[in-house]
């Protein structure tokens, strides 16, 4: 077949232009130099409904942070921080924010994945007894020969033994009533228990808001009677620390922008959460923010030590109050439930 050469001519010209573009027969265009990177998709997992613990994640969403850090993330609810573990475990999600001292107990089961946490959120758990001083109890030691409900499944009591040996209280003195905790603040408002055991962000707020009088509460934080365990903490799929840590190192430093937010302008941050929550009340979550800030977030350790990390010495404290109500397998160490190589240096997570 003869081929002219100005014809010849226009197709080697074609050819290179369709080399210089990715185009080939077979081939699909390559992405450019200049193309943004794709964003990393990231499934995270709360272990409870949305409320005001969860202010650094939606702010982190809210201030682009984790866009910044090329992230995508998506969030799912858990009915438990067990729950919450397991979707880590299987591969379900990537990240979720769970109560650390669960971890713990996960961790002992034989064949327990390896998950880890890796930025810890609340330097103070938020365990607490919230009793009506009206029943006669305005101190810790006062909860001798009362009523207190302990809801099913709720992580406080698992530090109580600990905290009565601590103050001198007899475990056998206290009459506990297993209730639902979705009867755990309606009971304590109608005088069926004396007290509830509970978060101290959530029971003591849920109880004022069903018109029991402020001065008629006492907030007893288990931190503030000798409670040495850390609170909520954000853990990883193995898998996906160990094949994408940069991603996890994005997500750490976005949360910790994130919380950076929230502090600063705890009415915005508020806001946006009660925006994102089903007849969700800005009041209340600025009233549960502010609270979690000063009773949970922080703390001296982290005003000294930066936030997100674990001071082993408390941790191996921790570990002996949990020892007093859960027998061990195996004692853990700091190194089997935390791993900080993930937090940004010190001085990247101080918050004034």
């Amino acid at each position: 077949m003869h081929v002219s050469r100005t014809t010849l001519l226009r197709f080697m010209l074609a050819a290179v232009i369709g080399l210089a573009c990715g185009i080939g027969p077979g081939t699909t265009r390559l992405r450019a130099a200049s193309d943004p990177p794709q964003p990393t998709a990231i499934q995270f997992t709360l272990d409870r409904p949305l409320d005001a613990a969860a202010t650094p994640f939606v702010m982190a969403t809210v201030g682009g942070l984790f866009s910044a850090e090329g992230l995508a993330v998506t969030t799912n609810i858990a009915t438990s921080s067990a729950d919450a573990i397991a979707r880590v475990a299987d591969g379900a999600s990537d990240f979720a924010l769970i109560d650390i001292n669960s971890l713990v107990r996960f961790r002992d089961k034989p064949g327990a994945a390896p998950i880890k946490a890796v930025f810890v959120l609340f330097n103070q758990a938020p365990y607490a007894i919230v009793a009506r001083k009206s029943r006669g109890i305005n101190a810790l030691s006062d909860i001798q020969g009362k009523n207190l409900g302990v809801a099913e499944g709720d992580l406080s009591i698992r530090l109580w033994p600990a905290i009565a040996r601590q103050n001198g209280i007899k475990l056998s003195s206290v009459k506990q009533i297993s209730i639902s905790a979705a009867v755990r603040e309606p009971m304590l408002s109608a005088g069926q228990v004396d007290a509830v055991t509970g978060f101290s962000y959530l029971s003591a707020i849920n109880v004022r808001d069903r018109g029991v009088p402020a001065d008629d509460l006492a907030v007893l934080r288990f931190a503030d009677y000798g409670c040495e365990a850390y609170g909520f903490a954000v853990i990883v799929n193995p898998r996906f620390a160990a094949a994408k840590p940069d991603a996890v190192k994005g997500f750490v430093r976005a949360v910790i922008g994130g919380t950076t937010l929230a502090i600063k302008d705890p009415a915005r941050a508020a806001t946006e959460v009660a925006n994102r929550m089903d007849g969700g009340s800005r009041e209340l979550e600025l009233e549960r923010l502010r609270a979690i800030i000063h009773d949970n977030i922080l703390a001296g350790e982290v005003k000294r030590n930066g936030i997100g990390g674990i001071d082993p010495a408390r941790f191996e404290r921790s570990i002996d109050q949990l020892a007093e109500d859960f027998k061990f397998q195996k004692r853990p160490h700091v190194s089997d439930i935390f791993d900080e190589s993930f937090l940004p240096p010190r001085d990247d997570r101080l918050i004034n």
